[in-house]
């Protein structure tokens, strides 16, 4: 029987066609409406772990109060050892030290005299270790201006916006000037090797990336660290996994008498991102139930049109003898076949279009840059993201909504009486 109907369906276009391209369609944009919600939230809270937060981060107690000053006389010693200590007792997690610090970076000219001088925000990052995964996480690749990624410890990468103001460019000599982490006085020189653009909105106005190495020399920070950062080996946060993460390093390992001993935030810690991470789960269910539901009253509807326009042919069957409940069924069975091929149809063209908005993204830089607060990292651009419920998300509406539709209109096939069915067939 299926194999009747199905090639009936496949023959008579004007009874599947339309159907076939309205499921289609409406299963494409639940697709692509769900990959690039779960797409921006998941980019802006990466962007975010990525420059700033991690997912879970660990500090000494007094640099996490005074965390705003970049307090690295405060900072972790033995960062070494306590990282091996969380990737052994979290492997779930991959953990990264990190110096954050920021100074005045000079520009001599030929002559060694000073040709231009700023302000810059540097962040010591673990490029150079066998195994890291900075330069996947921070995308380095697909960022990368001009020049190449750092080699060495005395090599640096600054923002195209920081570049472009002091005239640098790549092969050309820069001295920071700081203060170590005993606070003394401290000059050292950089040489630059590439330009990149995060197009996170203000954050990389001033920014500087150097290998750790070279960040610990400059600053007088051997084996030491301003932060230990956490991200999950899948990239995808977690809140409750972090939560739970965070409150069991902390009874663990943190002592409220110490001053210096280690505490753990989550992401959910670190500027106001808690609310961002609680509104986000519930304007996402929200915004997706509605969607759904608007998009399974326009299927149901079509159901119903479908049935309707078909009282002809169901006169017709039955005046030759068939009965309702065969009827009925084979119309039941018609949409559940049309709207599955609907459905693949639909989900296929849907994972495409998000997989391309995955790669390319939706450009708003112009909008962004207006803005001035640093408070929540945003990235410039919006990527989709593909993830495995988008592969079976498009069969609740486009099979579902289409035979309840159909079931609907098929009521009124036990109504039809026979002496009103001779009636219509003589007109």
């Amino acid at each position: 029987m299926i194999k009747f109907l199905t090639k009936g369906i496949l023959r008579d276009r004007s009874r599947s066609l339309f159907p076939v391209i309205v499921v289609t369609l409406t299963v494409a944009m639940i697709i692509l409406f769900q990959g690039f919600l779960t797409g921006i939230m998941n980019s802006m809270f990466l962007d975010s772990a990525v420059v700033s937060t991690g997912h879970v981060k660990v500090m000494t107690r007094a640099y996490h109060e005074e965390n705003q000053l970049l307090p690295n006389d405060l900072a972790l010693l033995n960062a070494e050892q306590l990282g091996r200590e969380l990737n052994r007792e979290h492997p779930d997690y991959f953990w990264t030290p990190r110096i954050t610090f920021g100074g005045l970076l000079d520009v001599p000219d030929e002559n060694g005299e000073t040709q231009a001088q700023g302000p810059v925000y540097a962040l010591g990052i673990d490029f150079l270790s066998p195994g890291s995964r900075q330069i996947e996480i921070w995308k380095l690749e697909r960022r990368l201006v001009d020049g190449r990624l750092p080699e060495n410890a005395n090599e640096v990468l600054l923002g195209t916006k920081l570049a472009s103001r002091l005239g640098l460019s790549c092969g050309e000599i820069v001295t920071l000037i700081g203060s170590t982490m005993h606070n003394a006085f401290t000059t050292y020189n950089f040489t630059v090797v590439g330009t990149f653009k995060l197009n996170l909105g203000p954050v990389d106005r001033h920014m500087m990336l150097v290998d750790i190495s070279g960040a610990r020399l400059a600053l007088d920070m051997e084996n030491a660290a301003s932060e230990i950062l956490g991200y999950s080996n899948t990239l995808f946060y977690e809140d409750r996994d972090a939560v739970v993460l965070r409150n069991k390093f902390n009874t663990n390992h943190s002592d409220s008498t110490d001053i210096f001993s280690p505490i753990m935030i989550a992401l959910r810690d670190a500027n106001q991102m808690g609310t961002m991470v609680d509104w986000s789960d519930g304007a996402m269910a929200i915004m997706l139930v509605i969607f759904l539901v608007i998009v399974m009253i326009v299927l149901w509807n079509m159901g119903l049109m479908n049935g309707l326009r078909r009282y002809g042919e169901i006169g017709m069957r039955l005046a030759i003898g068939e009965s309702k409940s065969q009827v009925y069924r084979s119309m039941i069975v018609e949409s559940v076949i049309i709207g599955f091929i609907g459905t693949v149809i639909g989900t296929a063209m849907g994972l495409g279009l998000t997989y391309y908005m995955q790669e390319v993204g939706l450009d708003y830089s112009e909008a962004m840059e207006s803005l001035i607060s640093t408070d929540i990292i945003m990235s410039n651009v919006f990527y989709a993201q593909v993830t495995p419920e988008l592969y079976y998300i498009g069969f609740m509406p486009g099979v579902l909504a289409t035979v309840l539709g159909t079931m609907l209109a098929g009521r009124a096939i036990y109504k039809r009486e026979m002496a009103q069915l001779f009636k219509e067939l003589e007109t």
